[in-house]
C-alpha cells in the first residue's frame, strides 16, 4: 500500500469516488468554475463541510523528501484528494484543467465540461429541460460566448441569419443558444438593462436576468452580441410584445397605446410600471466597451416591426 493511500486510511478519509461526485455538485453551484484547492479557497472548506470532515481530518498532511534537492515538502491530504478527484474528472473528460481554462479565459480554473454539466444535473436530480436557463459556464459554451463577444463590429450589420432554422435542434445550435445567452447576460453584468434588477435565487444556482433578442428569433435573428440585450422577466415580456422599444441614441421609447389602457392596467401595488418608462430620461445600462452596444440596425428593425408606434 502506498504512503498516499495509509495516509487516507488512517484519517478515515472519503473515496475519491465520492470526492469527484461533491465536486461536480459544487462546481455546478459556483457557475460551473473553481479555482485551484489550496488554502483559503472557499470550496476547500464547503465540500469538507459536505463530508463533515474534524478538524483533524482538514489538517493531516503529507510529507515528501527531495533528495537532490535535500528538501521536504508538506502537502495537506484533504488537499491532496481533492485535486486527485478533479485530474480524475478531467481524465473523464468532465472538467477541463486550469492549463487549457486558462488559454479560453485568462484564468487557471477547472470549468465544466458539457459532459461535466450533464452529469452534475443527474447527481443533483436537476431536470436536464432547465439546462438552457443555468447561467452555469462549460467549457464548449464558454468558448462560443468568447467568440461572440470578441466579434468585430460590423458597420453595415444584418442582425438575421437567413440560414438558421426556427426548428433547428442540433447540438450545435443548442450550444449557440447557451452562448448568446452567456455572453449577453455576463456582458451586462446580470442586470436588467433598464430596470437595474440583479438578483439570483437563495442557491445562486440561476439567475433572474434573461438574454433577449431585439430581432426576434422566430424572425430569424442572430445569436450574437449586437443583436442582444439582457432584460428582466417583465421588461423582456413588454419589450418582445411592443410596448416600449430603443431610440438610436439607447433611450426608452415607451408606446402611446399606453395611454388607452384602462386605470388599473400595469401597476404594481401602485406602481405604474409603463409610466416608469415613460418618464424615463436616461439612456438604459449598457455593457462597458462601446463595441459589444446593441447594434443601431437591430435596435431599428425592432422599432419599425415590433414597436407600436401608433
Amino acid at each position: 500500500m502506498s504512503y498516499e493511500r495509509e495516509m487516507l486510511k488512517q484519517f478515515a478519509m472519503p473515496t475519491q469516488k465520492r470526492v469527484e461526485e461533491h465536486l461536480l455538485q459544487v462546481l455546478l453551484k459556483h457557475g460551473g468554475v473553481v479555482k485551484e484547492f489550496g488554502a483559503g479557497q472557499e470550496i476547500v472548506d464547503e465540500i469538507a463541510d459536505l463530508f463533515h470532515l474534524t478538524a483533524l481530518q482538514r489538517s493531516a498532511f503529507m510529507e515528501t523528501t527531495y533528495r537532490k534537492e535535500n528538501r521536504r515538502k508538506k502537502a495537506f491530504l484533504w488537499h491532496r484528494l481533492l485535486f486527485r478527484a478533479a485530474n480524475s474528472l478531467a481524465i473523464q473528460h468532465l472538467v477541463s484543467r486550469p492549463t487549457q481554462t486558462l488559454q479560453l479565459t485568462s484564468k487557471r480554473e477547472w470549468m465544466l465540461t458539457e459532459k461535466g454539466l450533464d452529469e452534475a444535473l443527474r447527481l443533483t436530480n436537476t431536470p436536464s429541460d432547465l439546462k438552457d436557463s443555468l447561467p452555469t459556464k462549460s467549457y464548449e459554451v464558454q468558448k462560443i460566448a468568447k467568440k461572440l463577444v470578441e466579434s468585430r463590429r460590423p458597420e453595415d450589420y444584418d442582425p438575421f441569419d437567413r440560414s438558421k432554422k426556427t426548428t433547428t435542434t442540433t447540438r450545435e445550435a443548442i450550444l449557440r443558444t447557451r452562448g448568446f445567452r452567456q455572453a449577453v447576460i455576463v456582458a451586462y453584468d446580470f442586470r436588467c438593462a433598464v430596470c437595474g434588477l440583479k438578483i439570483s435565487s437563495p442557491d445562486s444556482a440561476s439567475w433572474e436576468v434573461e438574454a433577449a433578442h431585439i430581432v426576434p428569433h422566430r424572425s430569424l435573428g442572430r445569436d450574437d452580441i449586437f443583436n442582444g440585450l439582457a432584460l428582466c422577466g417583465l421588461h423582456h415580456w413588454a419589450f418582445d410584445t411592443g410596448w416600449f422599444t430603443l431610440m438610436d441614441d439607447y433611450n426608452v421609447q415607451v408606446s402611446p397605446q399606453t395611454d388607452r389602457l384602462p386605470s388599473d392596467f400595469g401597476k404594481m401595488d401602485g406602481f405604474d410600471f409603463l409610466q416608469s418608462l415613460a418618464e424615463r430620461k436616461q439612456r438604459i445600462l449598457l455593457p462597458e466597451r462601446q463595441a459589444i452596444y446593441p447594434h443601431i440596425n437591430a435596435i431599428r428593425w425592432h422599432r419599425q416591426n415590433i414597436f407600436h408606434a401608433k
